[in-house]
């Protein structure tokens, strides 16, 4: 797996929130990264709370409320502006503490849960935006890297032998299922993992980008250990 210094012709480095919504994808570029070295204890947030669910959304509410040190309080303060700047460009943020993902029946050839490498898909003009706060960061895959799995000939014969119906019927019916989404590594894949606290904007496929989308998967997370991630 590589680090944040390789591969940098797949994405684009800057230092400022403004810088990272004004930027454009071009070319190879499908991802942005607003490069920052985060203070404060992160780790306090997620050991304040004791949720029931795999994935559990905090508010801001609640993030206010919280009894914290001076370290949580700078971590919070970062989040709380991280949301801010967000909502203010008007996208629509939300704070996860995650256990664990749904994931999908373990007998499967074809799973399409969020650990298998993917692209996310909108009618319209959108970006992903997502930063790692603690825990396992995610991960993406630079496109020269990944095969779409429909394409693979062993993997859409296995399709098809559970489908009837003519050639376009079956297109939809990977579009239905999101299977056309799905991609996996090739051979000696130069994975990137995006970090601790850098704030990331993904390419999405919609109808108006000119970049191919950012292919990309959340990570398995450590045994016990809850990861914190802003996503929209």
């Amino acid at each position: 797996m590589s680090n944040l210094t390789t591969t940098q012709q797949h994405f684009k480095t800057v230092t400022s929130f403004e810088i990272f919504v004004s930027s454009q994808f071009q070319g190879d570029v499908n991802a942005i990264c607003w490069h920052r070295e985060l203070i404060g204890d992160y780790g306090e947030i997620v050991s304040a709370f004791q949720p029931t669910e795999n994935i559990t959304v905090i508010d801001e509410k609640q993030l206010v409320a919280m009894q914290l040190t001076e370290q949580g309080q700078l971590a919070r303060s970062i989040i709380l502006n991280d949301l801010q700047l967000l909502k203010n460009y008007g996208a629509s943020p939300i704070l996860n503490l995650i256990k664990c993902y749904e994931r999908d029946d373990s007998t499967s050839f074809f799973p399409t849960d969020v650990y298998s490498f993917h692209a996310d898909s909108s009618p319209i003009n959108t970006d992903t935006f997502l930063c790692t706060y603690f825990g396992e960061p995610s991960e993406i895959l630079p496109n020269e890297f990944a095969e779409k799995k429909v394409l693979v000939t062993e993997i859409r014969n296995e399709l098809k032998m559970n489908f009837t119906g003519t050639e376009d019927e079956f297109e939809n019916y990977l579009r239905e299922h999101f299977f056309d989404l799905h991609y996996q590594a090739k051979p000696n894949a130069n994975v990137i993992s995006l970090g601790i606290g850098k704030l990331w904007r993904l390419a999405v496929d919609s109808p108006e980008s000119k970049v191919q989308p950012c292919i990309h998967r959340a990570p398995i997370e450590k045994n016990g250990e809850y990861r914190l991630l802003l996503i929209c």
